[in-house]
């Protein structure tokens, strides 16, 4: 019986609060012709300044230093990832205690998943870069779902004009900064395997040289977009984290304004799900690319 009322009471005020969301938020305040309770979102790609005179504009380039929203949200998460295994490790034991277990559980996973695409003797040499770029990116997208990073910033009027706060793969150069660093990343494991062997993949002149005229230049051609497709990876993997980054922080402010309160929730959940999503494909990526470095070009055939 305890736990049919438990039940009910919980129904009732999942009801209650989707009932007021719907009163509140831009739609029901559109037939009662009331205001809504949260402001019209307002979507600003650009970062923005949260130091200086100008706090709160918008940044749009220039060789000055500035600390931006974004900037501070990746700070932050670098934070608590630094805390968690600091914390995780500092106590170390046979028997592991909560965290301990849970920073092992991860590290043994993300080892796992590496050593089930590389392989276990050259696992240990990739791991450090693509365990972080997984974390990093996972844990920017769900520091972003936190209530905080909504509600403080800089007030114009009564109304916010710029969040203190704002997940950093809604910023352009975040996901391109990670699209270059995997790039040179990659480039750079392949010229360290095969020296300067490793640019054959992309400079065919074998049949030219042996005469071999016609499928010297198909090689020619090939070369060139093999090229071409390294420094065309460097767009796909900027603009498909940036898109989804974006496309899900615009789907919950909207949501929000739309029918406040519980109806907020299940796209909370479906955006811890994305950012997982997200960061798995950026670091899956980057490993598949970095194995396809390490083989020989003899080998592809």
């Amino acid at each position: 019986m305890a736990a049919k009322r438990i039940t009910l009471l919980i129904t009732i005020v999942i009801l209650a609060l989707g009932l007021t969301g719907f009163v509140t938020g831009a739609i029901g305040s559109a037939f009662f012709g009331t205001e809504p309770l949260l402001p019209t979102p307002g979507v600003h790609l650009p970062p923005q300044q949260i130091t200086g005179s100008h706090a709160g504009e918008p940044v749009h380039g220039g060789g000055q230093f500035l600390l931006t929203n974004t900037i501070l949200s990746s700070l932050v998460a670098s934070a608590v990832l630094v805390l968690f295994f600091v914390l995780g490790t500092s106590r170390m034991g046979l028997v592991p205690g909560r965290l301990q277990g849970v920073v092992e559980g991860a590290v043994e996973a993300l080892m796992g998943f590496v050593e089930s695409v590389v392989g276990p003797q050259r696992a240990r040499q990739v791991f450090p870069l693509i365990a972080t770029i997984f974390l990093f990116v996972v844990v920017n997208a769900w520091l972003g779902l936190l209530p905080v990073y909504q509600f403080l910033g800089f007030l114009e009027d009564g109304k916010l004009q710029a969040a203190l706060l704002r997940p950093a793969g809604t910023d352009l150069n975040m996901p391109l900064a990670l699209a270059i660093v995997s790039f040179v990343f990659v480039e750079a494991l392949g010229l360290r395997a095969f020296g300067l062997g490793y640019l054959g993949k992309f400079i065919r002149f074998t049949n030219l040289i042996h005469g071999r005229i016609f499928l010297g230049l198909i090689d020619l051609f090939v070369g060139f977009l093999e090229l071409l497709s390294e420094f065309v990876r460097l767009i796909s993997f900027t603009f498909r984290l940036f898109g989804n980054m974006l496309a899900g922080e615009i789907l919950l402010l909207v949501s929000a304004f739309l029918i406040s309160f519980v109806f907020t929730v299940p796209f909370y959940g479906l955006e811890l799900l994305v950012g997982f999503v997200q960061a798995l494909i950026f670091a899956g990526l980057t490993l598949v690319f970095a194995t396809m470095a390490l083989i020989p070009h003899e080998a592809e055939h």
